[in-house]
């Protein structure tokens, strides 16, 4: 099985972190997530990494609780700081090299986010981990990854999520729901199946960067998925809904 991806951005969610626990970041998730990220690097891909926050502080849920909306998102972009610095540290003490770059400046201990940095790190073989969101409140980090993902040329995006795909409906829920193999970027938003928010799948749609949706709590998952194996649903513009 051949490369089939140079560069690639990876979507992890901050509940990925956490592992079973009901808060905060479960130090052997981290170790797994770094080990697989370190062989994939390995092969020489170029890696890319949005994390979020909601392991620490949701700011909708700030929000829903009376705090002021963009304060609230300004909070959460931090709480992403110290996911992507968890991260780092886990992959540098694995050897690999690592950088944080952040969209709210904190010199202190992260590059500040420039674009042709960025890329100049992926350049030389190092992974970076942006952190901070778009450093914009009212957007996600979903939003965030496609941003970069078109900034950075990445050739996909890879959302590891707790399914092992988009579905029809709610499989918690609905035991009949139907998960897709592929499906198109509009079908996905005309439909409301939940794949990024509306706008991050606009951002993949505007500059043709397929969204491949996976699980990523299968040990082994991110590899697959980044080596090419067939897993998941591929969001993308000529997609057969199956």
């Amino acid at each position: 099985m051949g490369l089939t991806y140079q560069r690639v951005l990876l979507k992890l969610s901050g509940e990925a972190l956490m592992g079973k626990l009901s808060y905060g970041i479960d130090p052997a998730v981290v170790q797994s997530i770094a080990q697989e990220i370190a062989e994939i690097v390995s092969q020489g891909i170029e890696m890319a990494i949005v994390v979020g926050g909601g392991n620490i502080f949701r700011g909708v849920k700030g929000a829903a609780a009376g705090m002021d909306r963009a304060t609230a998102d300004y909070i959460g972009m931090i709480a992403t700081v110290m996911n992507a610095m968890t991260l780092q540290d886990a992959l540098e003490q694995g050897g690999v090299p690592t950088r944080v770059l952040t969209a709210i400046e904190m010199q202190e201990v992260a590059e500040p986010y420039i674009r042709r940095r960025a890329i100049r790190h992926l350049e030389k073989g190092r992974v970076v981990i942006f952190g901070a969101g778009s450093g914009n409140p009212f957007f996600t980090t979903d939003t965030t990854a496609a941003l970069r993902a078109a900034e950075i040329n990445a050739e996909v995006v890879f959302k590891a999520t707790k399914v092992d795909g988009v579905y029809d409906a709610d499989p918690n829920q609905n035991p009949n729901a139907r998960r897709y193999k592929s499906l198109t970027y509009s079908h996905a938003i005309a439909q409301d199946l939940r794949v990024m928010d509306t706008t991050a799948i606009a951002l993949c749609k505007d500059n043709s960067i397929p969204i491949i949706v996976f699980d990523m709590s299968v040990a082994g998952n991110i590899c697959r998925a980044v080596m090419g194996e067939e897993i998941g649903t591929i969001v993308g513009e000529s997609c057969e809904i199956s």
